[in-house]
């Protein structure tokens, strides 16, 4: 959610995320999975922390979430659709055929 609200511009850069604390109560989730989660975005360069006053949005976050989403994108989807294209004879060339105009019945 956060990193939808980051690349839609709900949260723009320096600001200031929802805390562990109301995130934990918000979704009615543990803590301890709340503060995991932030620390993942932590990691990743996508918020910071500001001692004693919270989580923060990081310079190029967006461009890091699309990046990840993007790589994901491929891996999850792309590579598996170019695989199963395979399989059934299709080349690239007719895969994008099909995307750019679309399923047509014949």
């Amino acid at each position: 959610m956060i990193e939808d609200d980051i690349i839609n511009h709900t949260y723009e850069i320096d600001d200031q995320v929802m805390s562990t604390t109301a995130f934990a109560k918000t979704f009615q989730i543990n803590p301890a999975t709340a503060v995991k989660g932030i620390n993942l975005l932590v990691e990743e360069g996508i918020l910071f922390k500001r001692r004693g006053l919270g989580m923060f949005v990081a310079e190029g976050a967006v461009e890091k979430i699309l990046k990840k989403r993007r790589d994901s994108f491929y891996s999850q989807y792309v590579q598996k659709m170019l695989n199963e294209a395979k399989k059934i004879n299709l080349t690239t060339d007719d895969v994008i055929e099909l995307i750019k105009n679309g399923k047509r019945s014949e």
